[in-house]
């Protein structure tokens, strides 16, 4: 288990080179954006535009911040605000995105598809909550104000920007006090 503070997330230029990323964690670790087995990082679009082709990788969005983000991968265009699920998708598929209006922030999770599957889902804490963990490698994005957590007996604090990374735990349950808008990734062997 690890805090993966705010300040400490790496930034690097987008894939196709139109914007930036900043990247909360990635594996194995150092890995570049062309050879990681999973990622999850944020984003920034301030443009209509294409996104990056990943091949061989699974993606899944959720908008952060902003008024949302129409995204269109040659079917039926896709709607997406920060009151959406977040969406998964194949990321080795031409899609294009237009903004509603102005800027938006997205959150991101990919896996390599030949070995490994993700899930993500947001969580908003009001109060105390507990959370199930699956046996897999899991990080809790605090987006949006502050928390307090306790899993196998230790204990720590998220503010706004930070995450937890676990890997391998034991316990199936984390527990949450706090007022704060959080994302939930899921990693596991698939």
């Amino acid at each position: 288990m690890r805090i993966l503070r705010a300040g400490d997330h790496k930034r690097m230029p987008w894939k196709n080179g139109k914007g930036e990323t900043v990247e909360i964690a990635v594996s194995p670790p150092g890995a570049s954006i062309n050879d990681f087995d999973w990622r999850i990082s944020m984003a920034t679009v301030a443009e209509d535009g294409p996104f990056s082709i990943f091949p061989g990788i699974d993606r899944t969005l959720a908008i952060l911040d902003g008024n949302g983000m129409l995204l269109d991968a040659g079917s039926s265009p896709v709607l997406l605000t920060t009151a959406s699920d977040p969406l998964a998708f194949p990321a080795d598929i031409p899609v294009e995105a237009r903004l509603l209006d102005g800027a938006i922030t997205d959150l991101n999770v990919m896996t390599r598809r030949d070995g490994l599957a993700h899930t993500l889902i947001r969580i908003n804490v009001d109060g105390s909550k507990t959370v199930r963990l699956s046996p897999s490698t899991c990080l809790l994005l605090c987006h949006h104000g502050a928390l307090s957590f306790r899993l196998d007996g230790e204990t720590g604090a998220l503010a706004a920007g930070d995450a937890l990374l676990i890997e391998g735990a034991t316990a199936t349950v984390l527990e949450i006090d706090g007022e704060a808008r959080c994302y939930l990734g899921s990693i596991t062997a698939g």
